[in-house]
């Protein structure tokens, strides 16, 4: 189970005063500088988790209208020819071992990889580093505004013959009751496929590695596992990934703006200094 957003919260609380304690020391050397930029980094991506798990215990009581508007998505989907979840999930359903594998991805891989590429910039593309975080903290923001209509994932609807696979294979993170450690009823916009995306696109974009397009594979296999295991619909990938290039067009846009600010005022102070030194 993941971190609740109080456990994270105090976490985050802590480094903040780790990096306050350490940014007041005279003369830093090397080593308490690296503490403090990776105290603060980290608190900040442990706030930007709490907030995301605090939003679904928010949410998880907002379920009226949850199982209509996921019978609109399905809708929808049909008018707009989606491929149908239904169909996949029913050709994995025969076979346990991989529904099995796909349970298991579906749990485990998606905070990972997130951190996991986190760090990995930190430490070794820092330039990179800030525009990916400000990406996932506005898409995270962007997801939770919309997961406040609630939407059930298509293993609710078992009137369309949808399976709740992990609960069959007894890999549920959710379990029986909602008391699992995600929300059920915020399926749209998606979380896996937003971030897995973000992780793929990140990878390849930045490493010079001939091996990076294997990273390709986490947002392809996290697209399989939602769906064969019905926790989310095609929509709430589609919509997610939008989120996400709506995040970055934003930072694009505010730098594009700080930029032209900038070249005013160096062009409206060139004057003064021309003058200055004529004199």
């Amino acid at each position: 189970m993941w971190l609740s957003w109080q456990v994270a919260m105090q976490m985050a609380m802590v480094l903040v005063v780790v990096a306050v304690v350490g940014s007041r020391v005279r003369n830093p050397q090397r080593a308490v500088v690296t503490v403090v930029a990776v105290a603060r980094e980290t608190a900040l991506v442990l706030g930007l988790y709490a907030l995301w798990q605090y939003a679904h215990d928010l949410a998880v009581h907002k379920t009226e209208g949850a199982i209509e508007h996921a019978h609109w998505v399905w809708n929808f989907e049909r008018r707009w020819h989606f491929p149908s979840e239904l169909s996949i999930q029913q050709a994995f359903l025969p076979h346990p071992l991989l529904t099995k594998a796909l349970d298991i991805y579906y749990a485990v891989a998606h905070v990972p990889g997130v951190g996991i590429l986190l760090v990995w910039l930190f430490f070794r593309h820092r330039d990179r580093y800030p525009r990916v975080r400000t990406s996932l903290a506005l898409m995270i923001g962007g997801c939770l505004l919309i997961q406040m209509v609630p939407v059930a994932p298509p293993r609710f609807l078992t009137d369309l013959g949808f399976v709740d696979v992990g609960l069959r294979d007894g890999l549920s993170v959710y379990g029986t009751g909602g008391s699992g450690i995600s929300n059920q009823v915020a399926a749209m916009p998606s979380h896996h496929m937003g971030w897995a995306v973000l992780v793929g696109i990140a990878v390849v974009t930045i490493s010079t590695s001939r091996w990076r397009w294997f990273v390709l594979l986490h947002p392809v296999l996290t697209l399989l596992a939602v769906v064969a295991t019905a926790n989310h619909w095609w929509l709430d990938g589609v919509v997610a990934w939008i989120v996400l290039g709506l995040a970055y067009a934003l930072q694009l846009a505010v730098v594009a703006v700080l930029a032209r600010v900038r070249r005013s005022e160096t062009q409206a102070l060139a004057p003064a200094g021309q003058y200055l030194s004529s004199r």
